[in-house]
């Protein structure tokens, strides 16, 4: 009783199909697999950018060898003082 069988979705199709025309509602579908095929591809694209920054900005040297110190990142250190 609550769902529609097949003759109520045929009868839907087919209102739909008088209403706006094979042509505009295959345009439509177009437009709208155009738009999914966008969405994917910018996704995608996030994923590249947000790997390639998950990358270390420093390379890692071979034992023996110097680190330049322009890629050397020291941490800051603070001092607390109590009074």
């Amino acid at each position: 009783m609550g769902s529609l069988s097949i003759w109520h979705w045929l009868i839907v199709i087919l209102v739909l199909l008088l209403l706006f025309g094979s042509g505009k509602v295959s345009h439509l579908m177009g437009d709208f697999a155009k738009g999914i095929k966008s969405f994917k591809k910018n996704m995608a694209e996030d994923d590249d950018a947000s790997m390639a920054s998950d990358k270390p900005a420093a390379t890692l040297s071979a034992p023996g060898q110097e680190v330049p110190t322009s890629t050397t990142v020291r941490p800051k250190t603070t001092v607390h003082t109590q009074s």
